[in-house]
């Protein structure tokens, strides 16, 4: 999943340096990057999020957190340690809150080979300190951060490879007092947050079937599986991808093999209200992972230059305007 900050800013990473989009503007087609941000010499990024004035910069790599300055200079940076020699296999992720106080780390250390089991960081957004620091009972590869965009809570998606995915859910509090609850699965895998708060959409790690949660319960509000769409189980599977389109309208992406072992992606739109289906949508993608659903009404694919593209069926309603603005 592709980090998105507060101020609805995506990063992209390329020639060894942090891309910052900013999609608050009604414009289709290929973006260009608001600001570019270069690493400190030698970092590989893993995940990075930007601040909503572009001022600061924060990133993982696969043996730390840091935060730089938009010129580079350094705000705070805190190693993993142990040092981890591991190239593979674990991937640090991190994400701005809400608020832009605090920074929230995922370390994937079990994987990393350090002493223990992974572990769920908020960091100081200013300072760098460890106001919380939270072990998970998890050996994860990676994981996705998804912020809840009315209470600020923060929601993280470990995958564990095979042996499914975790999903934990935690108040974006600054203190001791922040709350962490563990959804009672391992099978299910988050996609996506309403963008209007009310609900979350996972597919089964088995790809048998895509579910509508209640947020912040998880109690299902309707499963719908491959037989839904109209395809054979034995030969279709949900893929982990798609998201919601607006608030009530759901991508969810079918897939399969034709002759040749050729993959094929269709890109159903279900009506999150009814739990029907509402046609499909055509997306021009070299693979799944590429769509990113906006919320909005449109969604993002890669460009051939790197740079992201915006797409919608309809022309985007105009941005909603301030007093005397």
């Amino acid at each position: 999943m592709v980090p998105v900050t507060p101020s609805n800013v995506i990063t992209r990473h390329r020639d060894e340096a942090i891309h910052a989009y900013a999609l608050d503007s009604r414009v289709l087609g290929t973006l260009e990057p608001v600001a570019v941000f270069q690493p400190r010499s030698g970092d590989e990024v893993v995940e990075s999020a930007v601040w909503p004035d572009l001022e600061r910069f924060v990133y993982t790599t696969l043996n730390g957190v840091v935060c730089l300055t938009r010129a580079g200079d350094l705000v705070w940076a805190s190693d993993f340690e142990p040092h981890s020699d591991q190239r593979h296999g674990h991937r640090p992720g991190c994400a701005l809150s809400l608020d832009g106080r605090t920074v929230w780390v995922y370390r994937p250390d079990a994987m990393a080979g350090r002493r223990g089991g992974d572990q769920w960081v908020v960091h100081d957004a200013d300072s760098g300190a460890v106001l919380v620091r939270r072990e998970l009972e998890t050996v994860g590869h990676g994981a996705g951060h998804h912020l809840h965009p009315v209470d600020g809570s923060i929601y993280l998606d470990i995958g564990e490879g095979q042996d499914g995915s975790v999903i934990l859910r935690a108040t974006a509090g600054a203190d001791d007092e922040a709350e962490f609850v563990t959804y009672p699965w391992w099978d299910r895998c988050l996609i996506d947050l309403a963008p209007d708060g009310q609900h979350f959409m996972t597919v089964d790690h088995g790809q048998a079937d895509v579910a509508f949660h209640r947020h912040p319960s998880g109690d299902v509000l309707f499963t719908l599986p491959v037989e839904a769409f109209g395809y054979d189980p034995e030969e279709t599977f949900v893929e982990w991808s798609g998201g919601y389109l607006t608030p009530d309208l759901a991508v969810v992406t079918l897939g399969g093999e034709r002759a040749e072992e050729e993959e094929w992606f269709r890109y159903h739109l279900v009506d999150v209200r009814t739990g029907t289906l509402s046609g499909e949508i055509t997306v021009e993608v070299t693979n799944p992972y590429e769509l990113v659903p906006l919320g909005d009404g449109s969604w993002l694919t890669d460009g051939l230059d790197g740079n992201p593209v915006r797409w919608s069926p309809t022309p985007l309603s105009p941005a909603p305007q301030h007093p005397g603005g």
